[in-house]
C-alpha cells in the first residue's frame, strides 16, 4: 500500500524513518520544510503540500502537536481529508483528548475515510529504536490492515477498544508520567534538604520498588543538569490540560493531576517549555 506520514517532529520524524528503512512506498510532509533522510529508499517522496502527500495514499499516519493543529491540517475544504481516497485509512498518532478523536472519526466518515486513534506510549529514544507501544481505538479490521506498518515503528500494539479509547488510555499514561516526575523531583529535593547526598539519592531512589523505571534515565538528566528534550515539557502541560478538559466533560475530579498541571504551567511560563519534561525538577528546585 501507499503510505503518507504527516508531521516530522521529534516523534514523527523517527517513526517515518522506520517506514523508509523498511522500503515502504512512502510520502512524507511537514508543514514547515524539514530535512528527511530517505535511507536509500527510492520509494520515498517528500511532498510540498498536504494534498500531494495524501491524494494517492492508502494509509495516512499523522503525528502532530495538538488537536488544534490536527484540525487545521485535516478538516475543512483544504484539509487532508478532502483529498484522501475513498476507503483510505487515517491513523492519528497525535496525543489528543478522546472527544476530539470522536470528532475526527465523524469528519473522516464524511469523506468515506476509515479512522483509528493511534497514540503511542514512548518518547524520543523508543521512537528512534522502533520500540513504541501503539494504543489503538477503532475497528479491529482496520487495525489489521495497518498492523505491518505499526510493527515497523513499534514493539507492541494494544487494541484498547472503540474510537476514542486509544486516546483515553494515552491520557492516563501521560497523567501518571507527569505526576510521577513531580513526586520523584519533590522526594529528591526533600532528601537533599534533610542532608542526604544528592548523588546517593539519584543512585538509589530510582532503583526502589516504589519508583517507576523511567526515573533511572531522568535521574541522569537531573544529575547532569542536562534537560535535552526527549518529551517537551510544553507538551506534557498540554496533555494535562486535555486531561482536565476531559475530566470536566465527564464530571470527574482530578485533584492531583490538576495540581501537576499548574506546576508544569509554571515551568512552561518560566521558559522551560522546550526542555525535557524532567526539567520540572529544575523548576521546583528554584522554589525550594
Amino acid at each position: 500500500m501507499k503510505v503518507a506520514f504527516i508531521g516530522l517532529g521529534i516523534m514523527g520524524g523517527n517513526m517515518a524513518a522506520h517506514l523508509a528503512k523498511n522500503n515502504v512506498d512512502l510520502t512524507v510532509y511537514n508543514r514547515t520544510p524539514k530535512h528527511f533522510e530517505t535511507f536509500g529508499n527510492s520509494n520515498v517522496t517528500i511532498a510540498n503540500s498536504v494534498k500531494n502527500a495524501v491524494k494517492d495514499a492508502d494509509v495516512v499516519f499523522s503525528m502532530l502537536s495538538t488537536p488544534q493543529v490536527v484540525e487545521a491540517v485535516f478538516f475543512g475544504s483544504n484539509g487532508a481529508l478532502s483529498f484522501m481516497k475513498e476507503n483510505a485509512i487515517w491513523a492519528d498518532c497525535t496525543t489528543v483528548n478522546p472527544s476530539f478523536s470522536s470528532q475526527a472519526f465523524e469528519e473522516a466518515k464524511k469523506h468515506d475515510v476509515k479512522f483509528l486513534d493511534a497514540p503511542v506510549s514512548g518518547s524520543k529514544i523508543p521512537a528512534e529504536n522502533g520500540e513504541l507501544i501503539f494504543l489503538i481505538g477503532g475497528e479491529a479490521e482496520t487495525l489489521n490492515e495497518i498492523q505491518p506498518y505499526l510493527n515497523f515503528m513499534g514493539s507492541k500494539v494494544l487494541h484498547i477498544g472503540e474510537i476514542g479509547k486509544g486516546a483515553s488510555f494515552k491520557m492516563l499514561v501521560n497523567m501518571m508520567l507527569a505526576q510521577s516526575m513531580v513526586v520523584f523531583s519533590e522526594a529528591i529535593l526533600f532528601g537533599e534538604k534533610m542532608g542526604i547526598s544528592k548523588d546517593f539519592l539519584l543512585n538509589t531512589v530510582p532503583n526502589l520498588i516504589v519508583s517507576p523505571p523511567f526515573t533511572k534515565a531522568k535521574a541522569e538528566a537531573v544529575r547532569n543538569d542536562n534537560y535535552e528534550v526527549q518529551f517537551p515539557l510544553e507538551w506534557m502541560h498540554k496533555d494535562l490540560h486535555l486531561a482536565a478538559l476531559t475530566a470536566f466533560e465527564m464530571n470527574q475530579p482530578l485533584y492531583m493531576a490538576n495540581l501537576a498541571k499548574e506546576l508544569y504551567a509554571g515551568a512552561n511560563k518560566n521558559g522551560m517549555g522546550r526542555a525535557d519534561m524532567s526539567a520540572i525538577y529544575k523548576y521546583l528546585e528554584a522554589k525550594k
